[in-house]
Parts: C-alpha cells; structure tokens; sequence
C-alpha cells in the first residue's frame, strides 16, 4: 500500500492519532514495536497559526519513528491552509486532516465529525489544503452524523475527487462517539466501490491480533488502524503483526512490557516535567491490560494511580513487578 511516495508495504497497521496518547515517545515504541506508521497527537489549525506553545510541540517528530503523519483540524478553509503549510515546514511523510473526532469540544464547534454536517465546506477545506501543499494529504473520518445520515460512500468519491491519497474510516457515526459496535460491513462497501481507487484505511475496535486477521480477510481493506487497544500497550502492534504473518502469535515476556512502561514514564518526565509528565502517563497506567486481572489490586492500583514523583512510581512498579506476578505465576 502506498500513499503518495511512501510505501508502507502490504497490509499495514497503523497507531491511529489520539489526543494527550500519542505523543512522540509513545509513537516511537509503538513504531519499534511493529507499527508501520504514526499520526501525531491532532493539531488545532487555530492554536498552530497562533503560535501556542503547547500544539507547536506536537509537531516534533522522532527520526525512528518514521514513516509519520501530522494530523489537523478546523472549521474554516483559510486557517487550514496557512496550518497545512506550517505543518508541511515540520516535516511530516504525510498531512491528516481530522473530519473524525467526535467529542463535544471539537465536532460541537463543527471541526472534526462535526464537518460532517457541512459537507460542502468539508469539501472545500480538503481541495484547499490539498492544493496548498506538496506532501501528500489524507483524510480520516466516520461513517455518517448519525444513523439516518451514513454518507460514506459517496463522501469518499467526494473526498478521492479534491486530490486525497488515502481515506481512513471509523466504523461509527458522530452520535455514537464510541458506544456500540463499529460497523465494519459499511467500511467494506466503501471498499467495494469500484470508482474508489486510493487506499482505503479501517478503523474502529480493532483490539486483538484475531480481530485485525479478520479486517483485511473479511473486509478487505487496504490498510488498518489501531487506537485505544494501544493505549497502555503498545506491545499489542507486535503481537498483530506476528499474527498477521505467521497465523499465530507468542506474547512478549511481562518483564518486557513492564519495561515498556518504565521507558513511557521515563520519557514523559524528561519531555514535559515530573509532576505532569505522570499526570500524563495515568492515562496509560490506568487502561493497561498489564495489570488487568490481578486479584486485590484495587488498593494498589488507587495508589499507583495517585503518585506524584517517578521514585513514588517506580517503587509501586517494583513491588507489582517482583511481590505480585511471581505470585501469579505460581499460581
């Protein structure tokens, strides 16, 4: 599958962008992990024109980590395309423009999902930002507003015809934000439109090495992308893409995953500061799969959960890692 000039070889899984998850360390270990390509953190067209230091940040990007795609979003064509072409100055393989993102703050102001309500103008932006830049621009978004308006068959010809290189689909509406199944039999007839001819990219509640085998067998999708089943775990790119070659999976040894997870609390202190760089890692801590399961583990995971210095975190660690799961596998 390529995009443009990068070849991402065939069927590649990729770390779908998620706000304050994938931050530049966190999309390195999922790249050495077996990912074969990154989307930055989104990126707010407003926020990058003026300046602010906080989104700026978003547009670095790690050398390993490559292949690479910045992602942005807004709700009106001339900050687009100034925010297009400060991203294209970063950098990037690829520049994503987020028609997707369901959450009030961003689709109630009518950006993200929420230009799905005005396709017009969502057509407008993308023809603009894909004529202001030389790298190659595509596009993420969902199926529909809502039940009664899943339009994504026709708005993938719309979106193919402004010059896109590539379309990724997330199998539910905006009304659904993430409740429900994702409908993945309505990504596979934007697939089997035969005036579609750029890749077509599957997203949506791909959690397993077996359920992303069975989105390029079943459905026939070009590409993959994985989201919140990284969150945590970013080992899950390894176990996929051992499955997907090999038709079998061996998980990594938990010493390996803890130490995956000592590297993203490291990392995100030295980038950001102590205090809140383990306010951003909570995130990571609270979903992981690592310490799913463990019996009586509330206590400790309350008190893993509320540290506030990498000594404070690094000792619970230690305790988890060398009183708890000798435990369990005695058992």
């Amino acid at each position: 599958m390529k995009i443009g000039n990068v070849d991402l070889g065939e069927k590649p899984v990729m770390l779908a962008p998620m706000e304050d998850v994938t931050d530049e360390s966190f999309r390195l270990i999922c790249k050495e992990m077996g990912a074969d390509m990154t989307y930055t953190e989104f990126v707010s067209a407003d926020a990058l024109i003026r300046n602010i230091q906080a989104t700026t940040r978003k547009l670095t990007i790690a050398p390993g980590e490559r292949p690479t795609a910045i992602q942005i979003y807004g709700r009106e064509v001339e900050p687009m395309v100034e925010a297009a072409r400060i991203v294209e100055a970063a950098g990037p393989d690829i520049i994503d423009i987020n028609f997707g993102c369901p959450v009030k703050k961003v689709a109630g102001k009518g950006a993200g999902a929420g230009m799905l309500r005005n396709v017009p103008k969502m057509i407008e932006i993308t023809k603009a930002v894909v004529d202001a830049v030389k790298l190659p621009v595509t596009v993420k978004t969902r199926l529909g507003w809502d039940h009664d308006s899943k339009i994504i068959v026709e708005l993938a010809e719309q979106l193919q015809d402004c010059g896109i290189q590539a379309l990724t689909v997330h199998g539910r509406t905006r009304s659904q934000l993430y409740s429900g199944e994702a409908d993945w039999e309505m990504i596979a007839r934007v697939k089997e439109n035969p005036r579609l001819t750029i890749p077509l990219i599957g997203n949506g509640d791909i959690t397993s090495p077996e359920r992303l085998v069975e989105a390029f067998a079943k459905y026939g999708v070009d590409g993959v992308m994985v989201g919140r089943a990284t969150i945590g775990a970013p080992w899950i790119f390894h176990d996929m893409k051992q499955m997907l070659h090999t038709g079998t999976f061996t998980p990594l040894d938990d010493a390996v995953k803890f130490d995956l997870i000592r590297r993203q609390i490291r990392e995100s202190v030295d980038r950001i500061d102590e205090y809140r760089g383990i306010l951003h890692i909570r995130r990571h801590l609270a979903a992981s799969p690592l310490f799913k399961g463990i019996p009586d583990f509330r206590a400790t995971r309350i008190e893993m959960l509320r540290a506030t210095t990498l000594a404070e975190l690094e000792a619970i660690l230690d305790r988890i890692q060398n009183d708890i799961f000798p435990t369990l596998n005695q058992n």
